[in-house]
């Protein structure tokens, strides 16, 4: 299985967030704590050409513009962490309906027509999307890459269990950046 940059994408999932839910808490202090890994990761993507591609929570907003979703999230609590992360016009932006960046997205299609099949994956929650989306990755048969200092969830827990499944049952690399 060829894990080189040239058919390496970086996916980050919900990195745009309203931290406005039970739980969010939790979820935005795990998240300022991988911050800084997630800064180095898109700094490496950018580097190194490997096309970026954040999958989004679509907040009843159903375009998948992220100026519009940056506009409908941010807020005094998580404006460094959009500031910080947010796409540019050199990105790929998808919304997703559901809980994995598959489900019901062009993402496979946009992977086939970028010639993609190694995942760097990163972003929130990481014991429900990233687990969903990771899923979905495995069965379609890409070959996944999760730093574990790039992924957050509510409870530590979670994220730990959800990292465990994915190298066991997903044959995911989980490592640190």
């Amino acid at each position: 299985m060829d894990t080189s940059i040239d058919n390496s994408a970086i996916i980050f999932v919900d990195i745009i967030n309203d931290f406005n839910f039970d739980g969010s808490e939790n979820l935005l202090k795990h998240t300022n704590e991988i911050l800084p890994a997630l800064k180095k990761l898109r700094q490496f993507g950018k580097e190194n050409n490997i096309p970026i591609i954040y999958v989004n929570d679509h907040y009843h907003i159903w375009q998948a513009d992220f100026r519009k979703i940056i506009d409908h999230c941010q807020n005094s609590r998580n404006q460094h962490i959009i500031q910080t992360l947010k796409p540019d016009d050199s990105d790929y932006f998808l919304i997703k309906p559901q809980h994995s960046a598959f489900f019901q997205t062009p993402l496979h299609t946009l992977l086939d027509e970028l010639d993609r099949t190694h995942l760097i994956m990163a972003g929130i929650a990481g014991d429900i999307c990233i687990l969903f989306t990771a899923k979905d990755a495995y069965m379609y048969k890409y070959s996944m890459h999760i730093p574990e200092n790039c992924m957050a969830s509510e409870e530590k827990d979670g994220n730990e269990y959800a990292l465990y499944l994915m190298h066991s049952v997903m044959d995911a690399l989980i490592d640190s950046i």
